[in-house]
């Protein structure tokens, strides 16, 4: 269900989405440990369940942190996600018990969309997402005269970002043909 409920009650980010959903229940459905550091975020949009799905078991530190933000730690499994009949889910765990939510973040792991930086040869960044094009201060990767930005280029997804990182980069490769 996460993919027909994606941008809706599916969401990615807080700090795109928290204000639209924040109030109601809120859940993380965790693709690794650092969900313990997205829930321990989005508890500041509602009451919060960090669902484990059965993935990682959080140490007595994380939980540690969980309880401090007033995060409930749920172990079990997700079996399946429904509409709520208004705007949220229903999410179904493994064990039958339901909990609904007014909206779930994720952390799915990026890939790229094209083949075309590795292609031309550039290096890529294990980000906390999955991989990112290396670049340097001024966007340039690792391949002279080749430059990215964006979601491509850093492991925060934010179209504010996105667009003011492919200005700079712009600006830096026409600076480069111009000088260099």
């Amino acid at each position: 269900g996460l993919a027909e409920h994606w941008g809706k009650s599916v969401l990615h980010c807080p700090y795109c989405h928290g204000y639209e959903v924040a109030g109601g229940p809120l859940g993380v459905l965790a693709t690794g440990p650092m969900a313990v550091h997205q829930a321990q975020l989005i508890a500041d949009w509602g009451d919060v369940t960090l669902f484990a799905n059965g993935l990682f078991e959080p140490d007595a530190e994380q939980m540690l942190a969980l309880e401090r933000r007033n995060v409930r730690f749920e172990p079990a499994g997700v079996a399946e996600l429904e509409k709520d009949g208004s705007d949220g889910l229903i999410v179904s765990l493994e064990d039958g018990r339901k909990a609904g939510v007014r909206a779930l973040f994720t952390a799915p792991r990026n890939t790229m969309a094209s083949p075309l930086a590795e292609q031309l040869g550039c290096t890529f960044t294990e980000g906390f997402l999955g991989p990112v094009i290396t670049v340097d201060d001024r966007q340039q990767t690792t391949v002279k005269g080749v430059y990215a930005a964006g979601d491509a280029a850093r492991s925060m997804h934010n179209i504010a970002f996105a667009v003011s990182g492919g200005a700079f980069a712009g600006v830096c490769a026409h600076q480069s043909l111009v000088f260099d």
